[in-house]
């Protein structure tokens, strides 16, 4: 086993204090910490002691690093990614691709010659990125659609003719009519009424009308930020998620979605392909977007953590990861499962041991464990365990 030395990725979004504070670094720091990336994802690989990408030490011996019954499901990779993740303001709208669709869309993009670090690029990899995010902190988010006769309520409470196109096709053919319309808006007809819209959420927000007061102020929020950005309107649609700390989501292939402010520990599958859908003004895919988008609408249910091996385990319905969380006392607890194991420290401090030694981690430390190491761990600490979930 080893410890790791992260990557930490800088976006506007993210906060000064959240992960720096957990890497006991300088809090505020002088820019924003948006995540902390744990695992092998060969664009911000964790680093072994001896200067080796985790991605690299793992292609080197898969078997000995996945074991082999993960070996043989998903090759010489990791197939998960572990991530801190702290939002001050809101992410961009955005999905994710099936399988099926990561594969052909990558192949398509690489075929094209569109290089990988191009702002243009929609798939970085052919990797599905299914995800679940635990809350460490209070979370909102959008998540998913909300039932459609819902939204035609929300909508149309607002009373702004620019809505009536919009309110039209929602009524006539469901989302999968009103959500690209919106999107292909351009010019004066998206900036009059992302601007209409934005008022009249702030007129029910200042008479503190209870109903849909807290989706109608995101949205007046979002507009002063997103100026002309469809995705202000089509967050008037998307469920409004509050998730207390303890609390998870877990977000499937083609769920829009957007976080709109907390902090959380992260588990997805092994990807970086992210489809924007609006709130960015990053480039937004829209014929990718649309074959991907999930049009089902209804509640998205919040994951609650079950008893599991060493912990409170949160179940997802992906063989890719596992996530558990553990409070270790002073007396060893046995962490050895047959997948590799990612482990975070959030507090306290922890003791690994196994056979090649012991490992302390310090609160905002994390390790990687080989498939089948037999190790147990002591604290006082708050571990986050991330594993693959092949039963």
């Amino acid at each position: 086993m080893w410890q790791l030395s992260n990557g930490v990725r800088y976006y506007s979004w993210g906060s000064r204090t959240v992960i720096p504070e957990l890497l006991g670094a300088q809090v505020p720091a002088d820019r924003p910490h948006a995540e902390l990336w744990m695992g092998a994802h060969p664009d911000e690989p964790s680093m072994l002691p001896d200067g080796r990408p985790l991605h690299e030490a793992i292609a080197a011996d898969p078997q000995g690093m996945l074991g082999a019954e993960v070996h043989e499901r998903f090759g010489s990779r990791l197939p998960f990614l572990m991530k801190v993740l702290a939002a001050e303001t809101p992410l961009s709208l955005q999905a994710h691709p099936t399988t099926e669709q990561a594969r052909k869309g990558f192949a398509a993009e690489e075929a094209a010659g569109i290089a990988r670090d191009d702002p243009a690029r929609t798939f970085k990899d052919p990797f599905h990125k299914p995800e679940l995010l635990l809350a460490l902190t209070p979370v909102e988010a959008l998540c998913g659609f909300r039932p459609v006769e819902e939204s035609l309520h929300c909508l149309a409470k607002l009373q702004v003719p620019e809505l009536k196109p919009t309110i039209a096709a929602l009524a006539r053919g469901g989302l999968r009519a009103a959500v690209p319309q919106l999107l292909a808006l351009t010019g004066a007809r998206r900036t009059e009424l992302v601007s209409a819209v934005a008022t009249a959420a702030e007129r029910f927000v200042s008479a503190e009308d209870p109903e849909f007061l807290n989706t109608y102020r995101w949205a007046a929020s979002l507009a002063g930020t997103y100026p002309g950005d469809p995705g202000v309107v089509i967050s008037l649609m998307c469920n409004h998620l509050k998730l207390a700390p303890g609390e998870a989501v877990f977000l499937p292939a083609g769920n829009l979605h957007a976080y709109l402010s907390g902090a959380g520990v992260e588990v997805m599958a092994g990807s970086d392909n992210v489809l924007r859908g609006g709130l960015t003004a990053k480039h937004v895919d829209l014929a990718a977007l649309i074959e991907v988008l999930d049009f089902t609408d209804g509640r998205v249910p919040v994951v609650h953590p079950v008893p599991g091996p060493g912990g409170l385990r949160y179940p997802v319905p992906v063989t890719d990861f596992d996530l558990t969380r553990s409070e270790v006392g002073e007396n060893a607890d046995d962490l050895t499962t047959g997948g590799p194991q990612v482990v975070l420290c959030t507090e306290g401090a922890a003791v690994l041991t196994a056979d090649d030694g012991e490992l302390r981690l310090a609160r905002g430390a994390s390790a990687f464990v080989p498939a089948g190491t037999r190790v147990t761990v002591r604290g006082p600490a708050v571990l986050y365990r991330a594993t693959t979930n092949l039963g």
